[in-house]
C-alpha cells in the first residue's frame, strides 16, 4: 500500500529516541517533531519539568523525558544532560533537513515580561543568551542553569539560537517565556514548505 501524504507533511516520521547514561545521570528522551505538543516529563526537578512541558506544548512537538541524576549534589548535571539529549534527538529527527523553512523567530509576552527568540537550523551551533538571571532562583532551581541547558541543546542540535529579554521582573514569567519563545521559533523553523526543493541554502547543505 502506498503512503498518502499531504503537502507540507514528511514522507518519513521525524522522530528520535535518545538514551544517555553516565555516572551522574540517566536520561531517556523521545521526540516527535510533527506532534501536537503532547508531553510526559519527569526529571525529578519540578520547575524544570514545567519548563519542558511549556516548550513541548508551544513547539507542537511530542516530548517524553525520563531523567534521573545526582540532584542531591547539584541540579546542573541533570539539566545539562537533558539539553544534550534534546539536541541530539532534534538533530536526528530532522534527518536530511530537506524542505524545512530553516529560520524561526518568535516573541512571547508573559504579563510584564517580553522574550524574543530567533534561530537558524544552520549546522553551525551557537548560542547568544541575553537573559540576565545570574544568581537568581525559582524554588530550588538556579536560573543560571537555563543558559547551560540552551547551550547544550544548541550545540548538540547544531542550531544557532539567539534569546533576548526585552524587559521583565517576575523570574518565573521570564524563564517560562524563554522556553515558550524558543519552542515557537523551532515550530516555525522545522515547518515543511512544499515550495522548498532540497535544503534552503545556496551551499546545497545545512
Amino acid at each position: 500500500m502506498s503512503r498518502i501524504t499531504r503537502p507540507g507533511q514528511p514522507d518519513v516520521p521525524r522522530q528520535a529516541r535518545i538514551e544517555r547514561k553516565t555516572r551522574e545521570t540517566e536520561v531517556l528522551l523521545q521526540l516527535n517533531l510533527d506532534g501536537s505538543g503532547a508531553f510526559k516529563v519527569e526529571t525529578t526537578i519540578p520547575f524544570f519539568n514545567h519548563m519542558l512541558e511549556a516548550w513541548a506544548k508551544h513547539s507542537l512537538m511530542d516530548l517524553t523525558v525520563d531523567a534521573r541524576g545526582d540532584t542531591e549534589v547539584d541540579l546542573h548535571h541533570t539539566v545539562e544532560d537533558v539539553g544534550i539529549c534534546l539536541g541530539k534527538a532534534f538533530k536526528e529527527a530532522l534527518g536530511d533537513k530537506k524542505g524545512i523553512v530553516r529560520y524561526g523567530t518568535a516573541s512571547v509576552p508573559m504579563d510584564e515580561a517580553l522574550i524574543s527568540a530567533s534561530l537558524d537550523i544552520s549546522g553551525r551551533p551557537f548560542l547568544v543568551f541575553n537573559v540576565p538571571l545570574m544568581r537568581t532562583r525559582v524554588a530550588n532551581f538556579d536560573l543560571d542553569l537555563l543558559k547551560d541547558f540552551f547551550r547544550a541543546f544548541a550545540f548538540n542540535a547544531e542550531v544557532t539560537v539567539h534569546v533576548n529579554l526585552h524587559y521583565g521582573e517576575n523570574l518565573h514569567h521570564i524563564a517560562e517565556a524563554v522556553f515558550k519563545a524558543v519552542g515557537r521559533a523551532l515550530a516555525e523553523a522545522t515547518r515543511l514548505n512544499p515550495r522548498i526543493e532540497g535544503v534552503l541554502s545556496t551551499k546545497g547543505n545545512l
